[in-house]
C-alpha cells in the first residue's frame, strides 16, 4: 500500500516512523514544515499540501489536533483555492481515510459522509497511550466505520497499536476515546490530590507511591505519572491543552444524553485555571500544579 500521513506533532511522528521502520512507503505533510524533518531523514517523501500528499495514496492517515485541523486537512474551507489544496482533491475514489485525531463524533460523522460521496472511505480510530506508547507501537486504537474498512486498516493499525478495538459505526471511537479521556482526568487529578495531602501530612511520597501502587489504589496515573508531579517537571506525554478539549467533547455528549458529570466538570475548571496561567503546553500530570498554586 501507498501511504500518506498528516500530522506530525508529539504522537503523530513516531506513529509515522513506525510504519516507515515496518516498510511501508509513505508521503508525509505538516502544516509547520520543519516537522517534517525526522520523517524525511528516515526516508519519507515529503508533500507541500495535503492534496499531493494524498495523490497516490491507498490510505490516508492523519492525527491532528482539533476538528478544525481535521476538517481543514480533508476538506479544506468555504475558499474554492483552499479546497484545491486539501486531502479530498487527491485521494482517489476506493482510497481509505484512517483518521487517528481525537475529534467530536458528529465531526467524524460529517467527514465520513462527504467523503463517501467521492467513494472515499473513511473510519475513526483515536488513539490512547500518549508519547510511550506512539514510540513503542503499543498504542490502544479505539475504532468506528464499516467492518470491511477496519480490516483493511488492520494492517496498518497492528503496526502503530498494541491493542485495536471495533466500537460500532463511524463516530463510536470517538465516543469511546470521550470515555477514556474522563477516566484520564478522574485518575490524574486523583493522584495529584493525594500526593498533596501526601507532602501536606509530611510523607516520603515517593515512599506512598511504591506501598500503594500494587493495592487497590494502584492505576496507571500512579505509576507512570506521579514522580513528574513529585519533581514538578512535566516531560510531554499528551498536551494539557489538548486534553482540555477533549474533555469538552466529552462533556458535550454527557450533556446530550442529559448526564452530569462532577468529577470531570471540576477537572475541567483545574485544566481552564492553568490554561490561563501558561501550563497548557504541558503534560496532563501538570495538574499537580494547580495544587500548589
Amino acid at each position: 500500500m501507498n501511504l500518506a500521513w498528516i500530522g506530525l506533532g508529539a504522537i503523530g511522528t513516531p506513529m509515522a516512523l513506525n510504519l516507515l521502520k515496518a516498510g511501508y512507503g509513505l508521503t508525509v505533510h505538516n502544516r509547520t514544515p520543519s516537522r517534517c524533518a525526522a520523517l524525511e531523514a528516515a526516508g519519507a517523501e515529503v508533500a507541500p499540501s495535503p492534496a499531493a500528499a494524498a495523490r497516490q495514496a491507498d490510505a490516508l492517515l492523519l492525527c491532528v489536533s482539533d476538528d478544525a485541523a481535521a476538517e481543514a486537512v480533508l476538506l479544506g474551507g468555504p475558499d474554492p483555492a483552499v479546497r484545491t489544496q486539501a486531502a479530498v482533491a487527491g485521494l482517489r475514489p476506493g482510497s481509505l481515510v484512517i483518521d487517528c485525531s481525537t475529534i467530536s463524533p458528529a465531526t467524524s460523522r460529517r467527514l465520513a459522509i462527504t467523503l463517501d460521496e467521492r467513494q472515499i472511505r473513511y473510519i475513526d480510530a483515536p488513539v490512547t497511550g500518549g508519547t510511550e506508547g506512539a514510540k513503542a507501537g503499543t498504542l490502544s486504537l479505539l475504532v468506528g466505520g464499516d467492518s470491511h474498512d477496519l480490516e483493511r486498516a488492520r494492517p496498518l493499525l497492528e503496526v502503530i497499536g498494541g491493542r485495536i478495538t471495533h466500537f460500532g459505526p463511524v463516530g463510536s471511537g470517538q465516543e469511546a476515546k470521550a470515555v477514556n479521556q474522563v477516566l484520564v482526568a478522574g485518575s490524574y487529578a486523583a493522584v495529584a490530590e493525594a500526593l498533596q495531602l501526601a507532602e501536606r501530612l509530611g510523607l516520603d511520597r515517593h515512599q506512598v507511591v511504591e506501598a500503594l501502587k500494587g493495592g487497590a489504589a494502584g492505576s496507571w496515573a500512579l505509576e507512570h505519572r506521579s514522580a513528574q508531579m513529585i519533581n514538578d517537571h512535566y516531560p510531554l506525554g499528551f498536551k494539557l491543552a489538548l486534553h482540555r478539549k477533549d474533555l469538552g467533547i466529552a462533556l458535550e455528549a454527557a450533556a446530550a444524553q442529559q448526564l452530569e458529570l462532577p468529577v470531570t466538570e471540576q477537572v475541567a475548571a483545574m485544566e481552564d485555571a492553568l490554561l490561563t496561567s501558561g501550563h497548557g503546553d504541558l503534560d496532563v500530570s501538570a495538574l499537580a500544579r494547580w495544587f500548589r498554586s
